[in-house]
């Protein structure tokens, strides 16, 4: 959650060397974690291993590798995994274009050896590099990239079997170069959000942590720092009856980042309060399914909102 992240010129690139030094890290990123994430985070950093973070869509898990390369000054490169994701987009193709030409300038030359220009044209100089084999570079500034593989769930069983080489020993074995090793591991995040099961043998590579729902307390903390303009009383409603609308059984329920996204738009809309016309007009914030929004206008959301304002006012808000 990197809205307002400071500039990576004024931060350390050294990785945390205490737990309390991993959630300070992670405030100077202005993310709210709690300790058990940051303890995982440590010792992922600490041991050099990838981090795989499952949970449900919007829970803040890939904005923990934006924080990291925010915070540690360091390249961010991602891979967004879909289905149908192979070699050529996640790791490497060669550039036909430029072996083509290479070929035609050698025939145009006169006699040709064919075993000698086979190996030029497959050569690291003709190769494109795609997200997983840039990851094993330094950046820029000799600093190891982030590498952010992102609901990595979307993809097949096939493409995660190949993703064991690289995340155990952080390494690229190419048919026609060989292998190419990075010289120090780089930091790995692995997000899921468990649409399908991973693999146990992809699983054991990594440190795991499932990130869930944050607490009321927690998520108004969120709120409050992301979106620093909304009233605070209108932000504890907001997050009231974000937090009883989990309590639902909709098909899919609103994250941190359909709070976000609910607590601005109802800014905009420069409401001070919740009521139940407001939360049926704007429903669509939070909620991503006709199914999910039918059944909570009209009546379901104002009861929701009836408890909300009861809860607060016996606690004075």
């Amino acid at each position: 959650m990197t809205d307002s992240a400071p500039t990576s010129s004024a931060l350390p690139a050294t990785i945390p060397e205490t737990i309390e030094d991993a959630l300070a890290m992670l405030e100077r990123g202005n993310y709210v974690a709690d300790r058990a994430l940051a303890t995982t985070l440590y010792l992922s950093l600490r041991m050099g291993r990838p981090l795989f973070l499952e949970g449900e869509a919007g829970t803040g898990k890939t904005e923990i590798a934006k924080v990291l390369s925010a915070v540690l000054d360091r390249p961010l490169v991602r891979l967004q995994c879909y289905e149908g994701l192979d070699v050529a987009s996640a790791v490497y193709e060669w550039n036909y274009a430029r072996q083509m030409i290479e070929i035609r300038l050698a025939e145009a030359q006169g006699s040709v050896d064919r075993e000698k220009l086979a190996g030029d044209v497959f050569s690291e100089q003709f190769m494109i590099a795609r997200p997983l084999l840039q990851a094993l570079q330094p950046g820029p500034e000799g600093r190891m990239p982030v590498l952010l593989i992102d609901e990595l769930d979307r993809t097949d069983e096939p493409f995660e079997a190949y993703l064991l080489e690289v995340l155990s020993d952080f390494q690229i074995t190419i048919p026609e170069v060989g292998t190419r090793k990075a010289p120090e591991p780089p930091i790995v995040i692995v997000t899921s959000n468990r649409t399908r099961e991973i693999h146990d043998a992809l699983k054991r590579r990594c440190l795991y942590h499932w990130v869930g729902y944050p607490d009321a307390k927690r998520e108004l903390e969120i709120v409050m720092r992301k979106v620093p303009g909304c009233d605070r009383r209108l932000a504890q409603q907001i997050v009231a009856f974000i937090q009883e609308l989990r309590q639902v059984d909709l098909f899919k329920l609103p994250g941190i980042a359909e709070t976000l996204d609910w607590t601005q738009a109802l800014t905009y809309l420069n409401a001070m309060s919740l009521d139940p016309a407001t939360i049926d007009d704007t429903l669509g914030v939070i909620l991503k399914y006709q199914d999910d929004i039918a059944r909570m206008q009209g009546s379901e959301a104002a009861g929701i909102l009836r408890k909300v304002q009861a809860e607060l006012a016996g606690v004075g808000v």
